[in-house]
């Protein structure tokens, strides 16, 4: 069983990390672009061209399921990628979970790219989905780069930005760009920072794991965590065979990935 995931760059490895987890057996087939990166300032037009690319090279691999693993591909591109492999590779794209982070009522925030917030498609979602909960979208510029990259001054700055424009009191977090779960546990400790004395913890909402699990659902597999570690990893970079950038193993994630399935 080969399940393949896009982005430009390293955001997909939450979702390649949350597959691991579910089917230690899965082979994975990780394909970036690091000749396009990045996505997010693209044209839709351009992107789409890219994303197409990434998703054809992929496709010569014969995956069973292809994991959008990009908020801006999905938003743009989505369609066009379905048009080009189903029915025959089922495409699963990656949706901010504003609607169970809005499930249990409050304050809940959406940290996402500049490019999103405040898009027809994530004032639609939140429209369609927030369910009268109180909304803040909050940009934040520079933080997916500084993950590409892996440079941790430049992570805690953006951070420490979106952090002073969350409410402090919000209810909920949801993570509206791939990138953004890497450090999940640095917006943890900003919003920390700033949250008044006795209100519980918050509630973090990534996609990761709902992905990962809807891609199973796709083709009919079971989740199987006991399952014998035999899954392969092989990595794309622009169509090319490569290996697991090296700012992958910055982050558990990418360790986890390394670790189980080393890159060929």
């Amino acid at each position: 069983m080969k399940i393949a995931l896009m982005d430009s760059g390293i955001g997909l490895l939450p979702a390649a990390a949350a597959v691991r987890r579910l089917r230690p057996d899965a082979d994975l087939l990780l394909s970036n672009d690091p000749d396009g990166m990045p996505w997010g300032p693209r044209t839709p037009e351009d992107l789409t061209e890219r994303a197409l690319a990434v998703a054809l090279a992929a496709a010569e691999h014969g995956p069973r399921a292809l994991i959008v693993a990009c908020n801006t591909a999905t938003v743009h591109a989505l369609p066009a990628l379905r048009a080009a492999l189903e029915p025959g590779i089922p495409v699963i794209g990656t949706v901010p979970a504003i609607k169970p982070a809005a499930a249990g009522g409050g304050k809940v925030a959406i940290w996402a790219t500049p490019a999103t917030t405040g898009s027809p498609y994530q004032r639609g979602l939140i429209r369609d989905f927030a369910d009268g909960a109180e909304v803040t979208e909050v940009p934040c510029p520079g933080l997916a780069d500084a993950v590409e990259h892996a440079d941790g001054d430049a992570v805690d700055r953006a951070v420490a930005a979106a952090a002073a424009l969350t409410p402090a009191d919000v209810r909920a977090v949801v993570l509206g760009c791939t990138h953004y779960e890497l450090v999940e546990e640095r917006i943890l400790a900003a919003l920390a920072e700033r949250r008044p004395a006795g209100l519980p913890p918050i509630v973090f909402h990534g996609s990761a794991d709902a992905v990962a699990a809807q891609a199973l659902r796709r083709i009919g597999a079971e989740p199987a965590p006991g399952a014998e570690p035999t899954g392969s990893l092989s990595v794309l970079l622009s169509g090319r065979p490569g290996r697991l950038p090296a700012t992958a193993l910055g982050y558990a994630e990418g360790r986890i990935l390394g670790a189980t399935a080393p890159a060929h």
